[in-house]
């Protein structure tokens, strides 16, 4: 019963985190669209240094992304759908209903009853949802620049992360299909091991 209950857990964590969440509003399309821009440039960088094979694998990354933010426009859940998705997932109807009431009861306050401190925690939270994906585009590039220098464990482990997440992410969206989030996914992935590829054939100096 308790193996059970973590499945069940585990499944609640993670299908949302695959399936993803349509940006409803301007700033929500930041962190989809950062990863896009970070990596044509640093590919363009690549590119004019003479390094051909590690600009193409971060071209194969932006156009990944691209694909994946496209998808989240037009196939991903609606926040009502997510959370309908969420519920589904909790098990029987009983369970679904329970779960839907937790979510209602620990519901964020409206304007009207919220504190001025708690209004202030919010915008703080909402300006650095927007600047933090544009604060590490900004670093990214650099950093995307000079690592991995060679093909070491360290850049084999820290690559294979996310292979690991977007194979996933395009098997889950083949299962719900849609299309450009599981060619966006398998995309980011190749361009993960073309950078490691890349590493092996093109050592930094």
């Amino acid at each position: 019963m308790a193996r059970d209950d973590s499945k069940a857990l585990l499944r609640l964590a993670f299908m949302p985190l695959l399936d993803g969440g349509r940006p409803s509003r301007t700033r929500e399309w930041v962190s989809p669209v950062a990863p896009v821009v970070t990596q044509a440039v640093a590919g363009a960088g690549h590119w004019a240094a003479g390094r051909r094979q590690r600009a193409l694998a971060e071209w194969a990354g932006a156009a990944g992304f691209g694909l994946v933010a496209w998808g989240l426009g037009t196939e991903a859940p609606t926040g009502a759908e997510v959370l309908e998705n969420i519920a589904a997932l909790a098990g029987t109807d009983e369970q679904r209903r329970d779960f839907l009431r937790k979510l209602e009861a620990g519901a964020p306050a409206t304007a009207a009853t919220e504190t001025p401190a708690a209004r202030r925690v919010s915008r703080f939270f909402r300006w650095f949802g927007l600047v933090s994906p544009v604060a590490w585009m900004v670093i990214g590039v650099p950093w995307r620049l000079r690592h991995p220098r060679r093909l070491t464990a360290l850049a084999i482990a820290n690559e294979a992360q996310n292979v690991a997440f977007n194979v996933l992410r395009a098997a889950r969206a083949v299962q719900r299909r849609r299309p450009r989030m599981a060619v966006g996914s398998a995309l980011v992935a190749a361009g993960s091991v073309a950078r490691l590829r890349a590493a092996s054939a093109e050592p930094l100096r």
